[in-house]
């Protein structure tokens, strides 16, 4: 098995560094969620710079919708 050090990586979501999503009203952050993935979906895997751009969308757009489902469920996270 291959081991990949992350050392000296940035994370793509740091807790102390990045805001968590305001939340939105969960059919919201669900049809954006679903845009996001979409739009993603055509993104060039050969592109480093689509699939960070692809990666970055659907991290944030992934956190809003658990943030939505949250606070309809009256969870803190």
């Amino acid at each position: 098995m291959t081991t990949v050090s992350t050392a000296g990586l940035d994370p793509l979501y740091d807790p102390t560094r990045d805001p968590a999503p305001r939340p939105l009203p969960v059919d919201a952050a669900r049809r954006l969620a679903q845009e996001a993935l979409d739009a993603c979906a055509a993104s060039d895997i050969h592109s480093l710079a689509a699939m960070l751009m692809a990666a970055s969308t659907l991290d944030y757009r992934l956190r809003s919708l658990l943030a939505a489902l949250d606070a309809e469920e009256g969870r803190t996270p």
